[in-house]
Parts: structure tokens; C-alpha cells; sequence
């Protein structure tokens, strides 16, 4: 069944391929700026910078691929989507900028502990940190805003790393000015920050996207909404076992509405899907199942002991059979307190032939605590039986 979900993913995937395509294109010019020039003016922060935008490249990819996998429809094989590919993706960016910021740290390392054999900067590689400043700062805003526009945890991951490259092209700018000024050491320094800043983003980045993929819930403030959203569905009395588990940005909910326990089978699904609607007007709903109770059964006693529906009408039919009465349906309500029955007789059924059942000795016989008997009217040909008159047994006694 479509959910209102589908339209806004579809947006979200466009927006995806085309801020990461521009991010690629920015990328890709950086990279080779960054190296070239880094190299020539002798900056290993410039480099590492460089190699930090190298690793942005082959994140772009990795966002793409996911980007193009999470939009597939649900299949045999993946029933719910494949939402959790972008978070897959999330998880192999982090592993990814942990690996290139220890690789920093460690490079950073070993030019510090050789310091005298570090050359001196050229101001052509300030000149690069800068314009990378900008270009990194600018990239960031625009991602983000389009990230946020349509909700995409991994968008919004992607454009906060394009701002750890602007903070981190500001540091090597920092170095680079400072090795200018005579103090070689500031240039591997700045590296050695930057690898940190990376592999610091790498564990956030990780570490969140291993938290989702372990079913991770909404957080509280999400939850209760959608939990007043269930309460104000007309014929919800309660709710109770209420579960949430993200599934990529999206979120799948199951939940137990507890409705009167005299109605019908119908009705109680109507009000379930009507739950189930209001439910999915959340754009954080990906899916909803909703399970109807006729009471609350995390403080109730289970009623599987209870006899089956089979013994209970063969019972039922043969006792009133014995006093000439005929059973035209029978209606039973599965309640902690015990099982309420509803016999329907035949229209054609004398009245006072009925009155002179023992409805208190059939009650104790078939085991039931209360026994309800309802004497319907006739009725044209495919419509449903009218109630005329009742004659209850009453409930045991506790």
C-alpha cells in the first residue's frame, strides 16, 4: 500500500544526486589544486587538505551508489524498501574518514619528529587554502539547506562534512601563514589537526549510522507525537506497546490500539486503519502496523485457556436443541474477566418456549460467565437478523 512517504523520497533522491554531483564537480577541481600545489609549496598540510578532498570525492561516490540503491521499491527480498542502504553508506563514510585521519595523524607524526628537513612554505599555498576556504565554506551552506528542505539524515551528514573541510582548510590556512612567519612547525601541526577534525567526524558519522542500524527508536519528542496522533483516531481508548525502529531517515511503527471489546471485527479494523492514516501523515513514517485489543493485555490475564469457538457452538447448538429451540448464530467476546457468549435464536422460535430455558444451567455447563440470548424478528431474504427481545444470564459472582 503506498504511503504518503513515497512522494517526498522521491524528492529527497533527486535532491541527492543533484548536491552530490555538484559537490563531485567541486571536488574534483579542489583535489587536484590542493595536491599540485601542496607539493610545489612544499605544505603537507596543504597535501593532507587535498587528501581530505580526495576522500569527499570518494564519499560523493559512495552517496550516490546509496542514493540510487535506497530509492528501489520494496521486492521479495527486502519487504520494506531499501531505505538502509543510506545508512550503510553513512556507516562506510565513517570508517572511511577514521582510516584517512589516523593516515593524517600519522604522517603529521613523522614530519615533526623531522623537523629540520621540512622546507619553507610558498604563498602559493596560502593562496589555495583560501579560495579551498571559500569554495568548501559555500559548498556547505548550499548542501545543507537542501538537506534540511527535504529531511535526508545522510544529506544533512554529507553538507556537516563539507563544513569540517571548511574548518579544516581554515586551520591549514592558519599553518601555512604561520610558516610563513619562520615557525615551520605550524604546518605540520595544521596537519595533524586536520587529521584529527576527520577522524573525529569519521567516529560521529560511524557511530550514529551503527546506533540506526541496530533499530535505533525516535527520539521522545517524535514518539509522542505520533502517539497522539493514535489517541485522537475516534474509537482509540488507549495505546499501549508503542515501538519505533528507524529504517534510513525513515522510521517503521508498531503499536496496539485498545478499542471497546463489544464491537465488531469490522469495525475494530476500520478504526485500525484509520489509526494507521493518521499515522502516516508523519513525513518520518515509512510504515505503520497497528494491532487491535479489546483490552489491555500488558495488565490483563491471557485468555488462550479459554475454550475454542468449536466446542462452545457444538455445546451451545445441543442444549438448546434438547428444549426445541434452534441457534440461529452465535456471537463470543474473549475478555480476561471470562467468555461472554451472544446466542441469536430463530425468528420462527415460540417465546415463551424460549423464556423457559435454564440460561443459568446452560452458563455453568458450557463454562462461560455470562450468556446472553437474543430472539430475532424475521427479516427479508439477505439482511441481517433484528433483535426483538433478551434474556440474559447474569455474570458469576468475581
Amino acid at each position: 500500500m503506498p504511503t504518503p512517504a513515497v512522494a517526498s523520497l522521491s524528492d529527497k533522491h533527486r535532491v541527492a544526486r543533484i548536491t552530490t554531483l555538484v559537490s563531485v564537480a567541486v571536488n574534483s577541481v579542489l583535489v587536484v589544486l590542493q595536491i599540485t600545489v601542496g607539493v610545489i609549496a612544499h605544505s603537507q598540510a596543504l597535501v593532507a587538505d587535498g587528501i581530505h578532498s580526495l576522500a569527499d570525492l570518494v564519499s560523493d561516490f559512495v552517496v550516490l551508489l546509496a542514493n540510487r540503491h535506497s530509492g528501489a521499491k520494496p521486492d521479495a527480498d527486502h519487504n520494506y524498501g531499501h531505505s538502509r542502504y543510506e545508512t550503510v553508506a553513512s556507516l562506510f563514510l565513517g570508517a572511511l574518514l577514521i582510516a584517512v585521519g589516523m593516515g593524517m595523524l600519522w604522517r603529521a607524526g613523522t614530519r615533526i619528529a623531522n623537523l629540520g628537513d621540512i622546507p619553507p612554505v610558498h604563498i602559493s599555498a596560502l593562496v589555495v587554502a583560501v579560495l579551498v576556504l571559500a569554495s568548501k565554506e559555500g559548498l556547505f551552506r548550499y548542501m545543507l539547506r537542501e538537506a534540511q528542505r527535504v529531511r535526508s539524515q545522510m544529506l544533512i551528514a554529507n553538507a556537516w562534512h563539507a563544513r569540517s573541510d571548511a574548518a579544516s582548510s581554515l586551520v591549514v590556512a592558519i599553518g601555512i601563514v604561520g610558516s610563513l612567519a619562520g615557525v615551520r612547525l605550524l604546518d605540520p601541526i595544521a596537519a595533524a589537526i586536520v587529521g584529527f577534525m576527520v577522524a573525529r567526524m569519521g567516529w560521529v558519522f560511524g557511530w550514529d549510522a551503527l546506533q540506526d542500524l541496530s533499530d535505533r527508536a525516535l527520539d521522545e519528542t517524535a514518539t509522542a507525537n505520533l502517539r497522539a496522533l493514535l489517541l485522537s483516531t475516534p474509537g482509540v481508548l488507549d495505546v499501549h506497546e508503542m515501538r519505533t525502529r528507524k529504517t534510513g531517515d525513515l522510521a517503521l511503527v508498531d503499536a496496539h490500539i485498545l478499542v471497546d471489546p463489544y464491537i465488531s471485527v469490522s469495525e475494530g479494523h476500520y478504526i485500525a486503519e484509520t489509526a494507521r492514516k493518521r499515522v502516516l501523515t508523519d513525513s518520518r513514517v515509512l510504515d505503520a502496523l497497528i494491532h487491535v485489543d479489546p483490552e489491555d493485555d500488558m495488565h490483563v490475564r491471557s485468555v488462550a485457556n479459554l475454550p475454542p469457538r468449536e466446542a462452545l457452538i457444538e455445546t451451545l447448538r445441543d442444549v438448546f436443541a434438547e428444549r426445541g429451540v434452534h441457534v440461529e448464530s452465535v456471537t463470543l467476546h474473549y475478555l480476561s474477566g471470562g467468555l461472554t457468549v451472544q446466542v441469536a435464536l430463530a425468528a420462527g422460535d415460540d417465546i415463551a418456549r424460549v423464556a423457559g430455558v435454564d440460561l443459568e444451567a446452560i452458563k455453568k455447563r458450557i463454562g462461560v460467565s455470562r450468556l446472553d440470548v437474543v430472539h430475532v424478528v424475521e427479516h427479508a431474504a439477505g439482511a441481517e437478523p433484528v433483535p426483538r427481545d433478551h434474556a440474559s444470564a447474569p455474570p458469576a459472582a468475581g
